[in-house]
Formats: C-alpha cells, sequence, structure tokens
C-alpha cells in the first residue's frame, strides 16, 4: 500500500534534501517487529550516500538483535528539530522516514568502511579516531547495514534544507 504526503506544503521533494537530513540528523530511531510485537530503538548512524544505505553498530546480543534476525524489514525516522516555535503553536522540524532491509555484516573491508562513515558523520575529528582504529577488534564488532527501499520527507515551512 502506497501513501502519499497530505500537506504538500511541508513535504520535501528534493532528493539532496532527503540526503542532507540523513547526514545532518544525530540518530535515526528504527522501527522494528517480532511476532507482531513492535519495537522501537534510537542509534547512533553514517548514512552513505553512494550506496544509499546506513551504517549503525551494536552489541553482538540483545533484543535489537533478536528482533532483526527474526524480520529484518524496518522503518525509520532521521529528525532534526528546530524546537517550538514560541507563539505560533508549531514545531520547526526537518524529518526524513525510510523502509530498508538490514543486513548484518561480515566482510571486514566493507565493517571498516561502514566504521569510517559513521565516525566521519558524528565525530568533530574522525581522523584522530580513524588513526587509532583497531582492525582487529572490527572482527568482534557487530555492524548493521541499512540498504534504503524508499524514503520521505517533511518539513516546517521555515525550515531550509
Amino acid at each position: 500500500m502506497s501513501y502519499h504526503v497530505k500537506r504538500k506544503d511541508k513535504e520535501i521533494t528534493d532528493i539532496e534534501a532527503l540526503k542532507r537530513v540523513l547526514k545532518e540528523a544525530k540518530y535515526v530511531t528504527l522501527a522494528l517487529s517480532k511476532d507482531n510485537e513492535p519495537y522501537l530503538v534510537s542509534l547512533s548512524h553514517g548514512y552513505d550516500e553512494g550506496r544509499n544505505c546506513i551504517y549503525f553498530h551494536c552489541a553482538p546480543a540483545g533484543k535489537k538483535l533478536d528482533y532483526l534476525r527474526s524480520n529484518n524489514l524496518v522503518w525509520g525516522q532521521a529528525l532534526l528539530d528546530y524546537g517550538y516555535a514560541e507563539g505560533k503553536c508549531d514545531h520547526l522540524y526537518a524529518s526524513v522516514h525510510f523502509r530498508g532491509k538490514v543486513a548484518l555484516l561480515t566482510d571486514l573491508k566493507e565493517k571498516r568502511a561502514a566504521i569510517e562513515c559513521m565516525m566521519r558523520q558524528l565525530d568533530r575529528k574522525p581522523d584522530e579516531l580513524l588513526a587509532r582504529l583497531d582492525i582487529e577488534r572490527l572482527k568482534g564488532t557487530t555492524i548493521g547495514r541499512i540498504d534504503i527501499e524508499g524514503m520521505s520527507g517533511k518539513k516546517s515551512e521555515q525550515i531550509n534544507i
């Protein structure tokens, strides 16, 4: 079933603007489902524009992985929150919703690229972190890749993305 944005004046139609939201958001929130039971989780992430995917890392065991191994289809949201517009009964934001499938990475080369993507997006001095990166530790690090199959976005009228 396909839906459309009802408030066309708030819709983000420019693909580059959608990508900017994914790059600038501090975290994404994922909706997961297992045995008809929903679960939400927020994650720090890195958006790889070339592959149109989102990388994240997590503990090697736990609820999130149990859900993902049961059902790798996710719905997610990236939100840029600019706060409440005082005196206007409005909130200033830009958001992107996306649908995708999660793959858990095993290839060491891709794991390194994923960690580098996350560090470059999240850290102010990523080169310092990358210089200390222990490739051997990546073997035991759980990293997921969300292959984005579709996305849409909305924003407040006052926000320029």
